[in-house]
């Protein structure tokens, strides 16, 4: 019984033994080579990001022009109206009773006038009668014609093609005084959409040797959608800012959909060339405290930490300012698995295979 306790004790622990080797042996097999490789250098575009305000080409106020009852609203907010179009009728009457008062006037005047000239060809009367006459004839014409004005000022027109915005508490009936605001008018066939540049950037705009040809800018939407019209950067500002250190660019779009609205907002996208820019893997990074950081990787496969500063990025690729040389070697996959310090056995991949794959393979 004891001779085949003993026997049995043994058993068990030659089974743990040999489960425990097998253990570091599979340990030792599954052991993990983490794939490291280098900063690559090519020329590339990327689009500098602005904040953007969007007007549209031509916004004007429409007010009063007389003090009246408003008689008509012909139409409706939002309406694209044809330039010349009746938009607002305030009521004439007085303003007519003032322009016929004028006209007759003028009649009486031009026949005292033909009376008196008549008079004066005949030695009858001098010419001074004539031309007294002469004056009060011009003066009842200038009477009519700025009683004709008034009239014509009852009626509001659309001085250009545009849409129509919001009524500003005008409705029929409303007592309007003169220059009271009734509604806005916007031509967005073409629009101008500004937006401000640091006074570093626009020195390297500014210096650098340009053609005739202007830049051309797209238009991120507020959807993230891009517009489907590029513009060109057209005009500067003269003055910055001396609050932000900005100045102020525009660029004007064609909307030839309307798709674009007076008051919208959106981001100017630049391209910008770079020539010679180091690239790496976004995935290859980690970030502490706002910082981006990777694992440069030495010979003997110890990790170490090194902050690289971005200078823009691609999809899926940063650019780096500083902070890698070309030759450095960097952990490119497993970052979670390791720490500073940690050694590791690293296999070298090619970094232009890697840039090239990584739509492929992002995580």
């Amino acid at each position: 019984m004891k001779t085949k306790f003993i026997v049995t004790v043994f058993a068990v622990l030659l089974t743990l033994a040999f489960t425990s080797c097998e253990t570091k042996k599979e340990k030792h097999e599954e052991s993990i080579t983490f794939p490291v490789t280098n900063p690559i250098q090519k020329d590339t575009i990327i689009n500098q990001e602005y904040v953007s305000q969007i007007h549209a080409f031509q916004h004007i106020e429409l007010r009063a022009l007389e003090k009246g009852y408003l008689q008509n609203i012909f139409v409706d907010e939002g309406q694209h109206v044809k330039k010349g179009q009746l938009l607002f009728q305030i009521q004439p009457t007085i303003y007519q009773a003032e322009a016929q008062r004028a006209a007759s006037e003028v009649e009486f005047a031009k026949a005292e006038y033909d009376n008196v000239k008549a008079l004066a060809n005949q030695n009858i009367v001098s010419q001074n009668e004539a031309v007294l006459a002469k004056a009060k004839l011009q003066k009842a014409n200038a009477e009519l014609q700025l009683a004709q004005t008034h009239l014509k000022f009852t009626e509001i027109r659309a001085p250009f093609d545009g849409i129509v915005g919001k009524f500003e508490d005008v409705r029929l009936g409303s007592l309007l005084d003169e220059g009271e605001l009734l509604t806005t008018l916007s031509d967005n066939s073409k629009m101008w959409v500004y937006f401000n540049v640091p006074e570093a950037e626009y020195l390297d705009y500014a210096m650098q040797d340009k053609n005739s040809e202007k830049d051309h800018v797209h238009l991120k939407l507020a959807n993230q959608q891009i517009f489907q019209e590029e513009g060109i950067i057209e005009t500067i500002e003269s003055d910055f800012n001396n609050t932000t250190g900005n100045i102020a660019f525009r660029a004007t779009f064609n909307n030839p959909k309307g798709v674009l609205r007076h008051g919208q907002t959106g981001n100017i996208l630049w391209p910008k060339e770079l020539n010679n820019v180091t690239m790496i893997p976004q995935k290859a990074t980690f970030e502490v405290l706002d910082k981006k950081f990777v694992f440069l990787v030495d010979e003997q496969g110890k990790i170490n930490s090194q902050e690289v500063k971005i200078v823009g990025e691609l999809d899926h690729i940063f650019l780096v300012k500083e902070g890698l040389k070309l030759n450095d070697n960097f952990l490119l996959e497993g970052l979670r698995k390791v720490q500073n310090g940690d050694h590791i056995e690293a296999e070298k991949v090619d970094p232009t295979s890697v840039i090239e794959n990584l739509h492929l393979h992002a995580e």
